[in-house]
C-alpha cells in the first residue's frame, strides 16, 4: 500500500472501494487511527493531530474478471483485519451495478458504516485536485475552479453514461461548496448498451444516422455486419430500444479509430481503439474549428461531435493519420474551448477583457483548471491541455485506478 500523507481535521475511518474497470480501493485515517496503525505496522507516521494518510492500494485490474475481483476482496479484508480497521464510512461509484457498489453495501452492514456513493467524474476531478495539494502543500484552492472528466464509461446523476464532462466546483478555505456541470459532449447513442463499446461500430451507426439516409449508412457498415445484421442494429436503433446515450470522449474516439480503418469491430484490450488511434496519429489539419452550442433548456456548453464525422467522411480520402490527430485536437480545443467560455475573465459582455473570435487563442489563469480520467492518459489530448496550464495529476493514476483516492477527496472536501 502507497501512504499519501493528507491533513485533514475529521476524525473519521474511510474505506473508499473504487470502480470497477480498474479495481483500486483507498483508506483514509485520521490521526488516532493512523497512530494504532503504526503500532501494528511500523508505518512512519507524523505526529501532527491534523493530519491524516490515505493508504493507496495498487491497481488489480478489471474486477469482472473473477480472479481480479477475488485477489481485491480477499486484500480488502486482509488489510483492514490485519490493521483492526473497523471503517465508519464506505464510500463506493453511483453505478448501482458495479461489483464494488454492491459489496459496498454488504460491507457497510457487516461494519455498521455508513454507506455513500459518489459520481464517478466527480471522484476523477476530486483524485487530481488531491494530487495538486499533495503536490503542492501550500496550494489554496481558489474559489472556482473548472474541471474535465474524460474517460470511457460514468453513470451520470442524470442516469446517462457520461464521460466527457466540464464541472465548475466552488471552494472557500479548500472545502468544496458545489460541483456543477457545465458542459459536456453533444450525447452520441450506443447502440445495444454495453454491447457498443465491444462492437465500436455501432456507435459509428448512431452517429452516421444523424446526416446520413439508411442505404449510404450500409456502405459503411457493410464490412463490419451482413445485411441483415445491420437491418436488426438499424432498426434497433430507430425502435430506441436498449440504447444509451453517452458524452463519453472514449466513445466518439472509438467510432473515429474504426471510421479510419485502424481497428477492427471487436475489441481484443480495453482501449485498444484509442490506442491505435493515438500510435497512428501525425499531424493534425487546421481547417476544423470545435462547434459548440450553448443549450438553454440545460444551460450547458456542448461540444457537437457530428460534425467532427462529417468531416471526417467529406475528407475520407486524405491522410488518416493527419485526420486521426485533427479528431484528437478537435476534443481538445473544444474542451478548452468550454473552459474558458465559462471563466468569469471571459464571459460575454464583460468589461474586463472583450470575447476573442477564438477562446483558445488567448491565455487566462490556469491554477484553477484540472483534467483526469483515462482519456487524460492520451498523449495528443493531455499534452494539448497541459500546454495551455491545465492541471494533471501527477502522483496518482489519472484513469480509474485513481477512482477511490478520488472518492476519498470529494468525501473529505464536501
Amino acid at each position: 500500500m502507497q501512504m499519501i500523507n493528507f491533513k485533514h481535521t475529521k476524525n473519521v475511518s474511510i474505506l473508499a472501494l473504487g470502480a470497477e474497470s480498474a479495481g483500486n480501493f483507498s483508506i483514509y485515517l485520521s490521526h488516532p487511527y493512523h497512530s494504532l496503525l503504526n503500532k501494528e505496522r511500523c508505518l512512519i507516521v507524523e505526529t501532527e493531530r491534523s493530519n491524516g494518510k490515505i493508504y493507496f492500494s495498487k491497481d488489480f485490474g478489471d474486477l469482472l474478471e473473477e480472479t481480479n475481483w477475488k485477489k481485491y476482496q480477499k486484500k480488502v479484508l486482509s488489510y483492514l483485519k490485519d490493521n483492526k480497521i473497523k471503517p465508519e464510512i464506505i464510500l463506493t461509484d453511483l453505478h448501482p451495478l458495479y461489483k464494488t457498489t454492491v459489496w459496498g453495501k454488504e460491507l457497510a452492514k457487516k461494519y455498521n458504516a455508513k454507506h455513500i456513493s459518489i459520481q464517478h467524474h466527480f471522484a476523477h476531478i476530486f483524485s487530481a485536485i488531491g494530487d495538486k495539494l499533495i503536490n503542492y502543500p501550500n496550494h489554496q484552492l481558489p474559489i472556482t475552479n473548472y474541471g474535465i472528466a474524460m474517460d470511457g464509461t460514468g453513470f451520470g446523476t442524470d442516469e446517462k453514461i457520461w464521460g466527457g464532462e466540464i464541472f465548475q466546483v466552488e471552494s472557500r478555505k479548500n472545502k468544496a461548496e458545489s460541483i456543477k456541470r457545465i458542459g459536456h459532449l453533444e450525447n452520441q447513442v450506443m447502440i445495444g448498451g454495453d454491447l457498443a463499446v465491444r462492437e465500436p461500430a455501432r456507435i459509428v451507426l448512431s452517429i452516421l444516422n444523424k446526416f446520413m439516409d439508411k442505404i449510404s449508412i450500409y456502405q459503411y457498415m457493410e464490412k463490419f455486419y451482413t445485411s441483415n445484421q445491420f437491418e436488426l442494429i438499424y432498426n434497433q436503433l430507430q425502435q430506441n430500444f436498449n440504447c444509451l446515450e453517452t458524452s463519453s470522449i472514449g466513445r466518439v474516439l472509438d467510432a473515429v479509430s474504426i471510421l479510419l480503418g485502424f481497428c477492427g469491430n471487436v475489441r481484443k484490450y480495453k482501449h485498444e481503439p484509442i490506442d491505435l488511434l493515438e500510435k497512428n496519429s501525425t499531424l493534425p489539419y487546421s481547417d476544423l474549428k470545435p462547434k459548440i452550442i450553448f443549450d438553454e433548456k440545460e444551460k450547458k456548453h456542448i461540444l457537437l461531435t457530428t460534425p467532427l464525422f462529417e468531416y471526417l467522411l467529406k475528407n475520407i480520402k486524405k491522410d488518416k493519420r493527419r485526420l486521426a490527430a485533427t479528431a484528437q485536437f478537435y476534443i481538445a480545443e473544444g474542451l478548452y474551448e468550454i473552459l474558458l467560455k465559462c471563466h468569469p475573465e471571459f464571459i460575454s459582455g464583460s468589461k474586463k477583457m472583450p470575447k476573442p473570435a477564438y477562446w483558445t487563442s488567448r491565455q487566462v489563469r490556469h491554477d484553477n483548471f484540472f483534467i483526469s480520467g483515462g482519456i487524460a492518459n492520451n498523449k495528443i489530448i493531455s499534452s494539448f491541455l497541459e500546454s495551455k496550464g491545465v492541471y494533471g495529476s501527477k502522483l496518482t493514476p489519472r484513469g480509474d485506478a485513481g477512482i477511490s483516492f478520488g472518492q476519498i477527496i470529494y468525501h473529505l472536501f464536501n
